[in-house]
């Protein structure tokens, strides 16, 4: 198995294995040898948190919107947050410094010190060595995650920005057109 991805980014190769993830971001929530959760970061949909999940609408950073996590369970909700305190407790489970997931069956009040909440209906999820394989035949890029990239206010543009950012070769994505044939 390779190390953890837990708490850091894929990003899609330009030709992923599966359209599902056509330059994707993933935020890794967990990864070990069974297999590995996270939610895509940069797949926002036309519901508003308000319809769907109402009383964390207040704390819903902008785009207010639930972010399509990815195909596995699309009915169910994952809902990352920022919160003031470094523990996890029943309530939140850090992921990577201030963000983590939080308990969306408690009410806002019963979850002090929650900053900012992005919900994600479905995840992308992998079975024990399935991403592994994906990794070696080069389908996506590890690189770590910024905690303002779970919050981002232009999920749109998060692909480009997160290649734009990294040393070497794959700083060059940054520039690779969104349609290759219109190059």
């Amino acid at each position: 198995m390779h190390e953890s991805t837990r708490g850091q980014l894929l990003v899609a190769a330009p030709s992923p294995l599966d359209n599902n993830f056509y330059r994707s971001v993933v935020f890794m929530l967990e990864h070990n040898q069974d297999g590995a959760i996270g939610v895509v970061l940069n797949r926002p949909s036309e519901l508003p948190v308000s319809t769907a999940i109402d009383r964390w609408a207040d704390q819903a950073t902008e785009p207010a919107v639930v972010f399509l996590g990815g195909p596995v369970s699309p009915s169910s909700v994952i809902a990352l947050a920022s919160y003031q305190h470094d523990h996890s407790d029943e309530h939140w489970n850090r992921i990577l410094g201030s963000i983590g997931t939080v308990d969306l069956e408690l009410a806002p009040q019963e979850v002090p010190g929650v900053d900012g909440v992005r919900m994600f209906a479905g995840y992308a999820g992998w079975t024990g060595g399935q991403l592994e394989a994906e990794l070696v035949t080069g389908s996506w890029f590890v690189v770590d995650a910024e905690l303002s990239d779970v919050h981002t206010d232009t999920p749109g543009d998060l692909w480009w920005d997160v290649c734009g950012r990294q040393p070497g070769s794959l700083r060059h994505l940054a520039h690779y057109p969104y349609d290759p044939r219109h190059n």
